[in-house]
Formats: C-alpha cells, sequence, structure tokens
C-alpha cells in the first residue's frame, strides 16, 4: 500500500472509532459530542438551501477531512522515524492532538454566526479523550498496515 493509502486507511479506522467513541460518551454523559452532528448543524445553518443528505454528506467529509490532516502528521513522524509507532507516543499524540482539536472547535464556534447551542466547556474537554482514542486507533491501525521493523518500534 502507498504512503496515500496508508495515511486514508488510518485516517478512516482512526475517525470511524474516535466518532464511536464520542457517541459512548454521549450517551455516557447524556449530551451531544458527536462531531458530525454539530459540523451538520453549522453547515445547515449556513447554507439552509442545501438537502439534508448532503449536509450529512458535507458534515462527514469535513470530519474525514480533518482526520486526514492529523494522521498525515502521525504517517510522516512514523515513517521518517521521527517518532516511534508505539501505544505510548499514541497516547502522547492523542493528547496533544486533543489539545489542538480542542483549539479548533473552539475557533470553529467562535467563527460560526450561529453556531450549535451545547455546553461548551464539557465538549472541549471531551475533545482530549476523543483525540486519543483516535491517535491510538490510528497507530494500531497504521501499524498492520505498515510492518516495516525500522519504523514500528514497539506496541
Amino acid at each position: 500500500m502507498n504512503r496515500l493509502g496508508r495515511i486514508a486507511a488510518t485516517d478512516f479506522m482512526g475517525t470511524n472509532i474516535m466518532t464511536l467513541s464520542s457517541e459512548l460518551m454521549s450517551l455516557l454523559a447524556g449530551e451531544n459530542f458527536s462531531e458530525p452532528d454539530h459540523l451538520e448543524t453549522m453547515i445547515s445553518r449556513l447554507a439552509p438551501a442545501l438537502s439534508k443528505h448532503s449536509k450529512k454528506i458535507a458534515a462527514w467529509g469535513a470530519h474525514y477531512a480533518m482526520g486526514f490532516i492529523f494522521a498525515a502528521i502521525y504517517v510522516e513522524l512514523w515513517e521518517t522515524g521521527k517518532i516511534k509507532r508505539n501505544i505510548r507516543n499514541g497516547l502522547v499524540l492523542g493528547v496533544i492532538s486533543g489539545v489542538a482539536g480542542f483549539l479548533i472547535w473552539k475557533g470553529t464556534f467562535k467563527a460560526h454566526p450561529l453556531p450549535p447551542w451545547l455546553n461548551y466547556t464539557h465538549y472541549y474537554w471531551q475533545r482530549i479523550p476523543a483525540h486519543v482514542v483516535f491517535s491510538l486507533a490510528a497507530t494500531i491501525t497504521h501499524r498492520l498496515l505498515y510492518s516495516d521493523k525500522k519504523h514500528s518500534g514497539t506496541l
């Protein structure tokens, strides 16, 4: 599999598992932490004439696009040997990505003229564990796809 394929697969699995974890956290906390739901709300408020289906596709597309950016950074770090692809480093990347995700969402909500109505503090803090889940899923996925011992580190 080429590098772009590894990034895409890493993004796909990381984003899927992260989204499932956000759904689980939503159920446990009784709040909506679903990234695609909030993106769809913001898209709906900016482009109300779009069909429901188009809004949903745009929201999921934006969600996967951000995951692709994170995955591309991770893959670059792993495949150039800058960091080992292991669980400890996956946790570290997840915390760093969670802080970045926190800041990205905060900026997005601030910039939007009609952001979703939610408890922003809870949503922002949930970004960190969600990104840790993303990072761990991405780490394991990439390790399975790219088993070159030179870059793999220990799981």
